[in-house]
């Protein structure tokens, strides 16, 4: 059966089963939009938010950007894992038992200022929209090749399909999805790494297996590829070669940011009970941990893969001619994804070869030149390709192939359901019932956040036709944000009786700006190609690259919301009241409820 057939079959049936769902589990009331009626299991309530979390930047684009990095991108690893341990410990089952719908809500509760309630809109926003930005980019890569067709056709096309499901379900609807979204995406991403596993290392368990012994060369995997790596003139894979201070803030923002991230938070909103919010956590870190645990060995191999492919003769012989690439089966991944734009190369020197290497290595520009060769030539490599092409590049089964398609689509379509429903929660509740017209329908309240999600939908896949970097990078972005403005307003709304309300506002302000700031600096304002004044390679401050300014920004954010503070009215006694009732342990069984 033709591979293409087999991908529609995949991709389609799996949108049939969503869609399904959708319509099974609509939303009737807001209870149901905005929180699913508060009745999700604790169990499958981890699972969404696996689902949820684990997006085109983890599924997709993270073990392409460990690839061609190494040891570094694992702060991708360890900031978003020690997030969900924040999250669990110290936001979770503190906001359920405050009985909320949204984040804005219990800021603009706690902080007692409808203007705290409208700052927090804005950031949830911006913070959302940019976080939605990569998902849509990942929409349309994993489109672009499965159903062989241009990218820009392929965001067009999820979006349609997050709108059929997403728009009438609400919360109900996206968690029930997401559930199912969550069974593909995790069996998507373990199978193709328990095949090349074994292949590579005899072991079935990719964790393991990137510690084992490489078949063919009968010494360590890692090994092996540091050493093929760096004959090519590339880092080492295990070494450390970036900018530690600069590693140690990037982790720290995504730890941060994820414990701020709405669209997240908002899934403990749905259980019954406090208790429950804390457990939804940690099952959430046991499906997460699935396949983050599989992501570094998926990385390495793929990469040991890649370069083996390029040199067939070993790294001391002849590269792949052209001809192979041409006609070759083994080779047949190269040809179908240069199609989409995302893979290319060139005989620049006419040898009929295609040298893969460090062309800015000076040793290897020696070598080069000796050889005869005019720089690397494989020219594009997309860092978001990697997952999805790595069973074709495996040789695995067309089976395998077309679950990793429907796996790549189910990541990106459950985080972008999950926050286009915190941005039209934002503009229904916060904005529209919260600020504009208090007294409104509940049937007009459902409409106004449908329409809000319309709009939010349309607006995210114009702004993912150009995304500011690769899948994971933009949603780094994402989390820079939401560390420096919504993060630190949780914790010292929930551990804090001395921040008032002009504090908090300027805290938040300070934050989202100078990280909003920051970033515009270094890619572009409002992401516009070549507005940008610096680059992450060259820094406005430092090392600090624009994707780890959010812990700088989080920084800033708590010094000015005590300082404000410290200068203004003090918190009024029943507010300090209300902070004590929501951190005490007592009747943790039972939450408030709107």
């Amino acid at each position: 059966m033709d591979q293409t057939v087999i991908n529609i079959i995949f991709v389609g049936a799996s949108f049939a089963l969503y869609i399904g769902i959708a319509i099974w589990a609509r939303a009737g009331s807001t209870s149901d939009f905005y929180a699913a009626g508060r009745g999700v299991h604790p169990v499958l309530n981890g699972m969404a938010t696996g689902a949820d979390w684990m997006s085109a930047a983890s599924f997709i684009s993270m073990a392409g950007l460990i690839a061609f990095v190494g040891y570094d991108n694992s702060t991708f690893l360890m900031g978003w894992t020690g997030g969900y341990v924040l999250l669990a410990l110290l936001l979770a089952p503190y906001l359920r038992k405050f009985g909320k719908f949204t984040v804005s809500e219990f800021i603009g509760d706690r902080f007692y200022s409808p203007t705290a309630r409208l700052v927090a809109v804005i950031c949830l926003i911006i913070a959302s929209i940019t976080y939605v930005i990569g998902q849509m980019t990942g929409v349309g890569v994993a489109f672009g090749r499965f159903l062989e067709v241009d990218s820009t056709t392929g965001l067009i096309l999820g979006a349609v399909v997050v709108f059929a499901y997403a728009v009438f379900g609400g919360m109900k609807g996206v968690t029930y999805t997401q559930v199912a979204q969550y069974v593909v995406l995790i069996l998507a991403y373990t199978i193709p790494a328990v095949f090349i596993s074994l292949q590579l290392t005899g072991n079935p368990l990719p964790p393991l297996g990137l510690f084992g012994e490489h078949t063919g060369s009968g010494v360590p995997l890692l090994e092996r590829l540091d050493a093929t790596l760096t004959e090519l003139g590339f880092n080492e894979y295990t070494a450390h070669n970036g900018d530690t201070f600069n590693m140690l803030l990037f982790t720290l923002t995504l730890m941060i940011g994820t414990a701020g991230l709405p669209h997240v938070i908002m899934r403990f909103f749905t259980v019954p009970r406090v208790a429950d919010a804390r457990w939804s956590a940690g099952w959430a870190l046991v499906f997460i941990a699935l396949l983050y645990l599989t992501a570094p060995a998926v990385g390495a191999m793929a990469r040991l893969n890649i370069t083996e492919l390029m040199w067939p003769e070993g790294t001391q012989g002849e590269a792949v001619s052209v001809e192979t690439i041409e006609t070759a089966d083994e080779y047949n991944w190269m040809r179908t994804w240069q199609q989409t734009g995302l893979l290319g190369w060139t005989d620049e020197n006419g040898d009929g070869r295609i040298q893969y290497y460090n062309d800015a290595d000076p040793d290897m520009q020696a070598r080069a030149e000796e050889a005869g060769w005019s720089g690397n030539e494989l020219t594009n490599f997309n860092r978001d390709i990697l997952v999805l092409a790595n069973p074709e590049i495996a040789n695995l089964p067309g089976w395998v192939i077309g679950l990793v398609a429907a796996g790549g689509i189910a990541a990106a379509l459950s985080t972008a359901a999950g926050l286009l429903l915190a941005i039209s929660s934002a503009v229904s509740h916060d904005l529209i019932k919260g600020q504009i017209n208090p007294s409104i329908s509940e049937k007009g309240e459902l409409m106004s956040a449908r329409v809000a999600m319309a709009v939010s939908i349309a607006v995210a896949t114009y702004l993912g036709l150009n995304p500011p970097g690769f899948a994971a990078q933009t949603v780094a972005l994402a989390f820079g944000l939401a560390a420096s403005s919504i993060f630190p307003a949780l914790m010292m709304g929930i551990f804090s009786t001395k921040v008032n309300n002009r504090g908090a506002v300027a805290g938040m302000l300070t934050g989202l700006l100078t990280t909003l700031i920051y970033i515009f600096l270094h890619k572009g304002w409002f992401f516009i190609p070549d507005t940008n004044s610096f680059t992450d390679a060259d820094p406005l401050l430092g090392t600090i690259k624009s994707t780890s300014f959010g812990a700088v920004g989080a920084a800033l954010n708590f010094l000015v919301a005590y300082v404000v503070s410290g200068m203004t009215k003090p918190v009024p006694d029943h507010i300090k009241d209300l902070v004590e009732s929501v951190r005490v342990p007592r009747g943790a069984g039972a939450a408030q409820d709107h």
